[in-house]
């Protein structure tokens, strides 16, 4: 189909002869700027089905106005609709037609039709389009002729509130234009007017092979009034509500004063079906969507939900007679007359609905349950206004009590599949928010604090993070006990609290308090206040250790003892290097530079934040071969293996070297290989080792005895050559030692 594509500012004729004007986005604007809408008013168009065959009617692709929600009606309000209706929509945003979708067909029905009244499919929210496409085919193996008159129903929801005039449009097309001379003629919908309060519900998605039939015993139920009764006040506060004027009700279309219930005993929740992925700004479009299509197209007096909710959580007025007032609605067949119905905006057979959604559906149902003394979790029993038979194959009979949740779904109480899988097993989630206590809640973090077993350790302030499953519209405060008193309240949406605790051991918890009045406590956790650091029981203090030496870095071992009076949680290596340790590591190898003075400064913390720091300083030395004391014959080497690139070598039995020196520790440097022999080590003129220097591999600079003292003195090491028989040679390289 050849398709007219333009970009401008102009009018369109709309049916009934209305001009509305229109702007959209030019390729002249650049993108630079944002377009402002000019209002236009809610208009339905109905395009007749050609009746060409029993079995089967369609409508070919057709240009149409501008709509944005859709349905088939039929003539007859207790007429069903044994088949399947199917819809393909020309999308203005990409150019595109979608895929096929089907039309809900098993509806509530009215239980008190009125002349003229006509059967309809759910509406179905598509976005902004500009043609459509229509099949509808009777169900095989039925021999139940197609209803008669039967019509594709266009819903152009307009612009009509000041937010959506100041939101861009960008369309491919005009607004609306004149439908092709081969397409049947576009009107705006004049559906009777319905004088009583219908009790019929958009959303449904499966099939219900007969209408439930209302029973003359149905007067035996509650009975609705036209009398304005006294909103009762509420156990909990009422949430934000976008009024019918915030959404743009044209409310000339009502013409009957609503009906009033004599209280509210249940909420049912319903899906309104249609896509999920439609903008939260578009919202107020799609309740009036609904609203035009219930009134116009279905025949009603009004929007038939009590309230609307969208995925992001705006609650939206339904049905007029005041959102505080028990007004009686039209969504759940046989039911409507003891409770409120609540749609949530979209499709939620396969998806969830989001947890904005769900709160505010729990919030709206709390505070009108709350209007009568309904608990949220519980059950109540309602009377049956019609015979029937639910999703579930329970049979109902009217004027008979059954037993509800005060929270139910649609299939609950009618044959439908709404408000979908996913959200009815959402349901369940919803009473325990609206009802209370809070759900989840559990600490997490204490900042300000170490925890060491199930104690935490604390300097004095500090702050407690929580966490709860229930949202924070919910709750009413917050507040952190010490010592079971409160000392801190913060609102519902708090995640944390902070408090100073004076020294000693305190118990510190949670509580919640829910809307309702319900509280729940986390478990105390035991909190000790302290101020005493911890303590080094022996100074840190380097030690040579064995290994390879270099001018530039000696093998040292590192050796520390700490302490605290309630609990150590690590001790901090800052210099020369960094090193993070346990409480009860005492030791650490690393390596020091010869020569130079180091400061070896450690920190010990305890699980309060408390510390101590302690920093003495240490310098390794290298004692050439040439600085010591000979005795006997010694042969001096040179390579660039050695230190310093010389050493001594010697096989002279009872050679000796000897070095003096004031340190706390000593570390004898050879050189080694499978020839090498053995020596005697004196120290302080005492014979303390014999050391034995061969080795499979040959090794250079190797620290292979070593000697610490507790404190720093002044001694005397001396090594002899043993004169091992075969290998009686030992060549030495020097000796470390620290001061």
């Amino acid at each position: 189909m050849k398709r007219r594509a333009w970009i401008t500012l102009g009018a369109v004729v709309l049916g009934g002869g209305g001009v509305a004007a229109y702007a959209v986005a030019s390729p002249s604007d650049g993108g630079g700027g944002v377009a402002l809408r000019d209002k236009r008013p809610v208009k339905v168009y109905d395009l007749a089905l050609p009746s060409t065959a029993t079995s089967r009617r369609e409508l070919p692709r057709k240009d149409t106005e501008q709509f944005s929600l859709l349905g088939v009606s039929w003539t007859g309000a207790t007429k069903r609709l044994h088949g399947t209706a199917q819809v393909r929509t020309h999308s203005i945003a990409t150019g595109e037609w979608s895929g096929w979708r089907d039309l809900e067909l098993d509806v509530d029905p009215l239980e008190k039709p009125e002349a003229g009244t006509r059967g309809a499919s759910e509406p179905l929210w598509v976005g902004a389009s500009d043609g459509v496409q229509v099949q509808v085919a009777r169900k095989n193996g039925t021999t139940t002729a197609l209803p008669k008159g039967l019509q594709v129903n266009l819903v152009d929801p307009g612009v009509v509130t000041d937010a959506e005039a100041k939101q861009p449009e960008v369309t491919a097309e005009p607004a609306g234009f004149a439908v092709e001379s081969d397409s049947p003629a576009a009107s705006t919908s004049a559906a009777p007017t319905d004088t009583t309060s219908p009790s019929a519900a958009p959303t449904d998605t499966t099939s219900s092979s007969a209408a439930p039939t209302a029973s003359a015993s149905a007067s035996t139920s509650p009975s609705a009034s036209a009398t304005v009764p006294t909103a009762p006040p509420s156990t909990v506060p009422k949430p934000p509500i976008t009024s019918r004027a915030g959404w743009g009700a044209d409310e000339s279309k009502v013409d009957d004063p609503p009906t009033y219930n004599t209280d509210v005993k249940g909420v049912f929740v319903h899906h309104t079906d249609g896509a999920n992925d439609y903008s939260c700004a578009d919202s107020a479009s799609i309740v009036r969507g609904i609203y035009a299509y219930h009134v116009d197209v279905e025949g009603w007096n009004d929007i038939g939900y009590n309230f609307l909710v969208d995925k992001c959580g705006t609650v939206f007025e339904g049905r007029a007679g005041g959102t505080d007032l028990p007004v009686l609605g039209a969504h759940t067949y046989g039911w409507n007359r003891e409770s409120t119905g609540i749609a949530v905006l979209g499709n939620y057979v396969s998806t969830t609905a989001s947890n904005a959604a769900l709160t505010s559906i729990a919030r709206i149902a709390a505070w009108k349950l709350g209007q009568y003394g309904g608990d949220p979790a519980g059950t109540v029993q309602l009377t049956a206004g019609a015979t029937q038979t639910n999703y579930f194959a329970k049979s109902f009979t009217a004027g008979t009590q059954y037993t509800f949740n005060r929270i139910s779904g649609h299939r609950d109480g009618f044959n439908t599949q709404c408000p979908g899988g996913s959200l009815y097993g959402q349901l369940q989630t919803i009473r325990d928010w609206a009802a209370g206590p809070v759900q989840g809640l559990k600490t997490t973090t204490v900042d300000g604090a170490g925890l060491s077993g199930t104690t935490y350790y604390a300097k004095g302030a500090i702050t407690l993070h929580w966490s709860a499953t229930t949202p924070g519209a919910l709750i009413s405060k917050y507040e952190l006990l010490v010592d079971g008193k409160a000392v801190t309240t913060t609102g519902g949406s708090a995640t944390s609290a902070a408090a100073t605790l004076a020294l000693g051991s305190h118990t510190v918890a949670v509580r919640a308090t829910h809307q309702s009045g319900k509280t729940t406590t986390t478990p105390a956790l035991k909190v000790v206040a302290e101020t005493t650091a911890p303590t080094f029981s022996t100074t840190p203090k380097i030690s040579l250790r064995t290994g390879t030496v270099n001018t530039t870095a000696v093998p040292v071992a590192l050796g520390w003892k700490a302490a605290d009076d309630k609990a150590l949680r690590e001790v901090k290596l800052l210099s020369p290097a960094t090193a993070t340790f346990g409480p009860t590591t005492t030791t650490s190898n690393r390596t020091a530079a010869s020569g130079t003075a180091s400061t070896w400064s450690m920190r010990a913390y305890d699980f309060a934040g408390n510390y101590r720091t302690s920093s003495p300083s240490y310098t390794p030395v290298i004692l050439q071969e040439t600085s010591a004391v000979k005795s006997g014959s010694w042969t001096s080497r040179s390579s660039s293996s050695y230190l310093g690139g010389k050493s001594y070598s010697s096989g002279s039995k009872s050679a000796s070297l000897t070095w003096t020196f004031t340190g706390s520790s000593a570390s004898w440097v050879v050189s080694r290989a499978a020839s090498s022999g053995q020596a005697y080590v004196y120290v302080d003129g005492v014979k303390v080792s014999t050391v034995d220097l061969k080795s499979s591999t040959t090794q250079y600079r190797q620290a292979i005895w070593t000697k610490t003292w507790s404190s720093s003195a002044t001694h005397k090491v001396k090594i002899v050559v043993v004169g091992t028989s075969g290998r009686p040679t030992i060549t030495t390289d020097g000796l470390v030692y620290v001061k």
